[in-house]
């Protein structure tokens, strides 16, 4: 595994293969993709860390999907690959739908963790609050971790996957505060892609327990797409590849075995 800095972004690669494009959520980096290792080993990995968040540097100006999709799209051409697999999580999936709406011919499948087309209106308010809150600084944003690992993850993995808390933790309170700010400002101005429009293989996996993704909405996302999976994972929360990773893994490499070649 190495990384490069490519279009103004940490980027870790590694393997050969078929490309796989790795988009991690929101507070995440390319560490969420680190415990599904084994199911990425067979594919060349490209993972960056999204603009503004953990090594990458923040852009001028706002931040929104669209844009973070071209950002996708620019890594691509940059690396000159012409098409990828995608596995995303969280704001990542919808950066992901943007980007196979956005830009067909460079999408192969979508695997998509956590899966979201947008957030409800009834809870944008509170992402922008909270992007509010991450400007006062490295205090304030250790306050958001811990509310997200509180209220993020699952019963069975506060109970019993100390492990995976302190990783979330970790995560979301070592992200830049302007740059976690702006990413929250661009997923709580998130609207949803056209997503009837998508003609490749999509995995939608959730949680039982993912308030962020839960299976109802899950399900409704699934009707928008032609031929599209769900797949709901008992005792877990919305942070699936953390709380979950052997089925995450599991479920993966099933989905990618039956991807036409």
């Amino acid at each position: 595994m190495a990384t490069h800095i490519i279009e103004g972004m940490a980027v870790e690669m590694a393997g050969d293969g078929e490309a796989v494009l790795c988009i991690h959520g929101l507070g995440g980096s390319s560490n969420v993709w680190t415990p599904m290792a084994q199911a990425l080993q067979p594919f060349r990995r490209v993972a960056p860390d999204l603009p503004g968040s953990a090594r990458s540097g923040l852009p001028d100006g706002a931040l929104c999907v669209e844009a973070l999709a071209d950002r996708m799209a620019a890594l691509l051409a940059a690396l000159e690959v012409d098409a990828v697999h995608v596995v995303a999580h969280s704001l990542g999936t919808i950066v992901a739908q943007h980007l196979a709406t956005a830009y067909p011919e460079r999408v192969r499948s979508l695997a998509l963790f956590g899966p979201l087309v947008a957030p409800p209106d009834a809870g944008r308010p509170g992402i922008r609050a909270r992007a509010e809150l991450a400007r006062q600084g490295a205090a304030a944003m250790q306050d958001i971790a811990d509310a997200i690992v509180q209220g993020a993850t699952s019963v069975e993995t506060k109970a019993g996957n100390p492990a995976a808390l302190a990783a979330i933790r970790e995560l979301v309170m070592r992200q830049p505060p302007e740059g976690y700010a702006r990413s929250c400002e661009a997923l709580a101005g998130a609207q949803s892609a056209p997503i009837e429009q998508l003609r490749v293989p999509v995995l939608l996996v959730t949680g039982d327990q993912d308030g962020v993704a839960p299976p109802a909405r899950v399900d409704e996302m699934a009707q928008r797409i032609a031929g599209a999976e769900v797949t709901v994972l008992p005792g877990c929360g919305h942070w699936t590849t953390l709380e979950q990773p052997a089925r995450c893994i599991q479920e993966l490499q099933r989905f990618h075995a039956r991807l036409p070649r």
